[in-house]
């Protein structure tokens, strides 16, 4: 069985833990609404994934206006 011969220092053990640390996330366009998104994941803006929708999101569609009320009908008076 092989044994280490000496201990391994604070600054050894340190450097070689380094370079072992978490990269920065790699982002990809979303093709419809052009916002940034994790690769092989649904669009968190626009919920689409592989050109369909996944998810529907009120932020996707624009909002619709709503009806106008005509100012000149008569209301009742009780």
């Amino acid at each position: 069985m092989a044994v280490p011969k000496r201990k391994t220092s604070s600054a050894r053990r340190d450097k070689r833990r380094a370079t072992h640390k978490a990269a920065k996330p790699r982002l990809n366009r979303c093709p419809r609404c052009h916002s940034p998104r994790l690769p092989h994941r649904v669009c968190p803006t626009c919920g689409t994934y592989a050109g369909r929708e996944v998810i529907k999101h009120p932020i996707a569609e624009a909002p619709a206006s709503p009806p106008e009320v005509a100012a000149d009908t008569p209301e009742t008076e009780e």
